[in-house]
């Protein structure tokens, strides 16, 4: 019963007759109401404030990339996007392109709430120190594309890894050069294979190994395979001072086949081989990764040396580790240990159909 404190008031002031009894059962339910009413509105007040807010409790996922600007890093972070609107999370995108922006990412995570973070490093052994600051925020993490290693430079298996199947496809540049060298004609003894490397990544020296070991493989002389070496950024730039090197050292070869970690750093190669008078009936490139890149070379109307590429799938490196992170953070399932994804052919006659099918078609 609701009592006002006009109605307490009079019923203080008044206590004769019959009616005193039912007026001092209405004082004492009075009395009730207005101490659990002091009780009350203190403890809803602190339920409300210990209620978090839709934001607070929406998963948050973080995604590192040590080149932002590479479209292979922009196609996976649209993936990993797509991934967070079906499954309504919020992924928190980061270019950390060296160590230090590395370490001040994961704080900036964890500053934000994140559960847990993907993230392809600049450099594969700051895993211990990547694994430790993780742990110290309670934050999961998983590695894509280039595989967290120790100090020794063993994979740190704790940490769930997406990889591509680099000593494979690298075999396959390696078969279809050979097969395009004997296609156009060209004499062994004239050609020489320039590798542009970057040894300072697993990936990259597993691809650009398993190309030199598929040209061996089908018959072309190790002796007649020219390492050189480039430096980061791995872009066309890094990959055209690169093979600049190389093509001057060995003015003797007449025809080129070019082949390196990605399709930047091949494209690289073969505009050095064009600023060395090189036409594109002389140099066969072959890239990995089906970018942008190729795209553009693709489709230009005059002829090109470079001639394929394998196109590996951001869909799955982006929307597929972004969901697995989910899963790991909402229902305590991890993500399998090591998974390593193919690639397809892609040339200038397959290409719309390719994309198309890998949803990269824009």
């Amino acid at each position: 019963m609701f009592v006002t404190i006009y109605e307490f008031m009079e019923l203080l002031s008044t206590d004769q007759g019959k009616g005193a009894l039912a007026r001092r059962a209405l004082v004492r339910r009075a009395l009730a109401v207005a101490l659990l009413s002091v009780i009350a509105l203190p403890s809803a007040r602190l339920f409300a404030q210990d209620q978090p807010d839709d934001d607070a409790r929406r998963v948050k996922i973080g995604f590192l990339v040590k080149q932002p600007e590479e479209p292979w890093f922009q196609n996976e972070w649209k993936f990993a996007d797509m991934a967070g609107r079906d499954m309504g999370f919020e992924l928190i995108k980061i270019g950390a392109t060296d160590g230090e922006k590395v370490l001040s990412a994961i704080d900036n995570l964890a500053a934000q709430g994140a559960q847990g973070f993907i993230i392809c490093t600049p450099d594969v052994k700051l895993g211990p120190s990547i694994v430790a600051k993780a742990k110290a925020f309670g934050l999961k993490v998983m590695s894509v594309d280039d595989r967290l290693v120790d100090a020794s430079g063993a994979p740190l298996e704790e940490v769930p890894h997406m990889g591509i199947s680099a000593s494979r496809i690298g075999g396959m540049v390696g078969v279809e050069l050979f097969a395009q060298m004997k296609k156009r004609g060209w004499v062994i003894e004239d050609t020489g294979a320039l590798a542009i490397s970057y040894n300072e990544l697993q990936t990259a020296r597993d691809r650009v190994s398993g190309a030199k070991s598929g040209l061996v493989r089908m018959g072309f002389p190790a002796a007649q395979i020219f390492d050189q070496p480039q430096k980061f950024p791995l872009d066309v730039e890094s990959g055209f001072d690169s093979a600049t090197v190389m093509l001057t050292k060995h003015p003797e070869v007449r025809h080129w086949l070019i082949f390196g970690l990605n399709d930047e750093t091949v494209m690289g190669g073969v505009r050095a081989s064009e600023n060395r008078g090189f036409g594109a009936a002389d140099v066969c490139a072959i890239g990995i990764g089906g970018s942008k890149t190729a795209d553009v070379e693709f489709n230009k109307d005059y002829g090109t040396g470079f001639y394929a590429t394998v196109c590996i799938n951001p869909r799955l490196h982006g929307y597929e580790t972004s969901a697995g992170m989910y899963r790991w953070i909402t229902e305590g399932v991890a993500p399998p240990p090591v998974t390593y994804t193919p690639g397809r052919w892609m040339t200038r006659d397959n290409e719309r159909q390719v994309l198309d099918e890998l949803g990269l078609d824009e």
